[in-house]
């Protein structure tokens, strides 16, 4: 790809620990905070679910300089099967090059090729960069604001008050 130094491709399992790394850091830049043995669960569930999600590497050199993380779902207004591209990170030494477009375009080709009508992503308020490139690469932003709310997992969930 570019000069014949990037190589994006598919995470495997000898990925784990240089996405671990690189996961946290997109995580401190996002002031995110999920423990080491979340994000290697979550590392773990994409690779052994490919129908539920997926992880891109990108590496210069040999040595990993980015990834893509997409997550599938089942969504009405898109029509049935669609993407959500979670996370797009590229060390910072290394932006600026042209890899966060490659990784984007690997990811539009993934999804694509996992069935998905389209991909849907969210850009941290304040992150100018990050919009202008998904602006020139066609996304269009919703006039919406993303909510959320953490839940409990497994079997200590309890039903919540039934409303009156």
């Amino acid at each position: 790809m570019m000069n014949g130094q990037l190589d994006i491709r598919p995470a495997t399992r000898t990925d784990c620990a240089p996405l671990a790394k690189l996961m946290r850091a997109q995580f401190r830049e996002h002031h995110i905070r999920l423990s080491g043995d979340a994000i290697a669960h979550v590392i773990d569930g994409a690779l052994r679910r490919p129908a539920w999600a997926r992880l891109l590497v990108a590496t210069s050199g040999g040595k990993p300089v980015g990834f893509a993380a997409l997550s599938f779902m089942w969504t009405y207004e898109h029509g049935g099967r669609s993407a959500w591209l979670d996370e797009l990170y590229v060390k910072p030494a290394h932006r600026g090059r042209g890899i966060g477009r490659e990784l984007l375009h690997a990811a539009y080709r993934l999804a694509a090729k996992a069935g998905a009508a389209a991909l849907d992503l969210e850009v941290d308020a304040g992150h100018r960069d990050a919009e202008r490139l998904y602006a020139r690469e066609g996304f269009h932003a919703l006039g919406r604001r993303r909510w959320s709310r953490r839940l409990q997992r497994g079997p200590a969930v309890r039903a919540s008050r039934r409303p009156r």
